[in-house]
């Protein structure tokens, strides 16, 4: 074996893709430089709930104020967050949520590793169709995608129509994690993603020995810890 491949053959790598389709890692020389293919992320819901507002607050750390045009069919951008000394690429979809463009939405569910599903606390009809919503998930996207429910905009307390119980009780009917979150004031914006982060990078490359990684426990334990729900 030639010197170079000797150091190849030395380097640390992963399972090729898992079943559920999750990207590898590539090999790198240090278990702290591993970086992961594209992990796919998309943010759902209803048009007008906040889901470009959240893509800029997580990718740009910037708020988007005033009225903008509504997304036509999909819109991604891509970042890399450091988890537990691993860099983890996330590639965000941001898809429109008007009815007309469902049909493109669909096309793109079966790719999805991950999705924040995304309801408006000030706007009732937006939490109402929740449930559409997650027919749908259930019907095109894969069995084990992650999927976590996000009440946006509680940064609007005197508009909020949708109580953080109601949609702790949806959420706990249905079996997925939950948190509150606002675009405006950058409110668990971070801890969302990173979230679905630490869950898709052990999924993807959990060592020996390792503890399995509970979602629901880290997000309650995280939203407990920033004391964002008290009301």
């Amino acid at each position: 074996m030639s010197q170079m491949g000797l150091r190849e053959a030395q380097m640390p790598q992963l399972a090729k893709t898992s079943a559920n389709g999750l990207a590898d890692f590539e090999p790198v020389a240090e278990r702290n430089c591993f970086v992961s293919s594209k992990n796919l992320v998309m943010l759902v819901g209803d048009s007008g709930v906040g889901k470009t507002c959240l893509l800029v607050r997580f990718k740009d750390g910037a708020f988007l104020a005033g009225s903008f045009i509504s997304t036509v069919g999909i819109d991604f951008r891509n970042k890399v967050l450091t988890v537990d000394g691993v860099k983890v690429k996330l590639q965000i979809w941001d898809t429109a949520g008007q009815e007309r463009f469902r049909s493109v939405t669909h096309a793109y569910y079966r790719d999805a590793h991950a999705l924040l599903l995304l309801y408006d606390v000030t706007n009732k009809a937006s939490f109402d169709n929740i449930q559409a919503w997650l027919t749908e998930i259930h019907e095109y996207a894969q069995q084990d995608v992650v999927l976590m429910l996000l009440g946006n905009k509680v940064d609007s307390a005197q508009d909020r129509v949708v109580k953080r119980e109601d949609g702790e009780k949806l959420a706990k009917e249905y079996g997925v994690p939950f948190m509150e979150t606002s675009a405006k004031s950058g409110l668990n914006v971070e801890l969302a993603f990173t979230a679905i982060a630490k869950e898709l990078k052990h999924r993807s490359m959990k060592l020996p020995n390792e503890p399995k990684f509970k979602l629901h426990d880290y997000v309650k334990k995280e939203v407990r810890g920033s004391g964002c729900c008290r009301s």
